[in-house]
């Protein structure tokens, strides 16, 4: 049996301070309000939120490269979907955080959850193809496509050389030798801290466009 993971394990885990514990836990209570009317993360993953969402974002704020001299960090989350990673990743104070989101159900949840905790983040209610390039410094996505697509996706909205971060599941092998063999890129596998069973590939290089399917 998995041991219990709740708020205070998180701090302990993270080091977050308890203002900061106390807007997950805001966002947490909106997330089971709304959940059940828009199934914005699988019912049973809830009671083990503290985990399952929130630690498998946060876990990627000391994989995120320096901000540059003169702006805060530019991170830009695709499908959004419940704000995890990129939602939490701005309520830890990670820079300028931009969520995109096709899904309008899905972000009016969004932009509550922004609200009531606090947050100051961008939110684009647009297909990811549609966006306007937005010049990330870095770009993170979970559950959202394979890592071929998932690159595709992220190379117009990166600078010149731009760094992916993705979390993945138990398929991340598959994805991994699906990748064209001419993409340059350099790619971490680093193990999850919140399910044994995943990654997270950080994945550098990436310049627009690495590749194109």
């Amino acid at each position: 049996m998995t041991e219990a993971f709740d708020a205070e394990a998180f701090a302990r885990e993270t080091g977050v301070s308890r203002e900061t514990l106390a807007r997950l836990t805001c966002y947490l209570a909106l997330l089971e309000k709304w959940n059940p009317a828009i199934n914005l993360v699988g019912r049973d993953t809830l009671s083990d939120a503290w985990r399952r969402h929130f630690l498998d974002s946060a876990q990627l704020q000391p994989l995120l490269p320096p901000p540059p001299a003169d702006r805060p960090l530019r991170l830009v989350d695709l499908g959004s979907g419940a704000g995890f990673p990129g939602l939490v990743l701005a309520i830890l104070g990670v820079g300028e955080v931009h969520l995109v989101e096709s899904d309008s159900k899905k972000c009016s949840f969004l932009r509550e959850a922004a609200r009531v905790t606090g947050t100051a983040v961008t939110l684009h209610n647009r297909r990811i193809e549609a966006l306007a390039p937005l010049k990330a410094d870095v770009v993170t996505a979970r559950a959202l496509a394979p890592l071929t697509a998932l690159i595709t996706l992220a190379c117009p909205h990166l600078q010149h050389t731009g760094l992916g971060i993705f979390l993945k599941g138990r398929g991340v092998e598959e994805e991994l030798t699906a990748l064209p063999k001419a993409a340059k890129l350099a790619i971490e596998r680093i193990s999850s801290r919140s399910d044994s069973e995943s990654a997270i590939l950080r994945v550098g290089g990436i310049s627009p466009c690495t590749f194109k399917i």
